[in-house]
């Protein structure tokens, strides 16, 4: 898969996440969950973002090298 692609895939995945910490929430406070739930659930959105994250600075720097490739060096035109 793409780089786009998987950028796409984790954020969904990283809002499945956020749904699932919403949901540990409020379970704990309902009392039907003791709060590991929600511990668990933090650590697997807060790995889930930061998944994201690295794929994002992936395309970034894939970017960059790609300008630097077809560009060669970044120098104002001169008239």
């Amino acid at each position: 898969a793409s780089l786009e692609e998987q950028i796409v895939l984790q954020s969904d995945a990283l809002k499945a996440a956020g749904r699932s910490l919403d949901i540990a929430n409020n379970q704990y406070s309902a009392g039907i969950v003791s709060y590991l739930n929600v511990v668990t659930a933090q650590a697997t959105a807060l790995s889930s973002e930061r998944a994201l994250l690295d794929l994002r600075n992936r395309r970034l720097v894939a970017t960059a090298q790609l300008l630097k490739n077809l560009g060669g060096r970044w120098e104002l035109a001169r008239p």
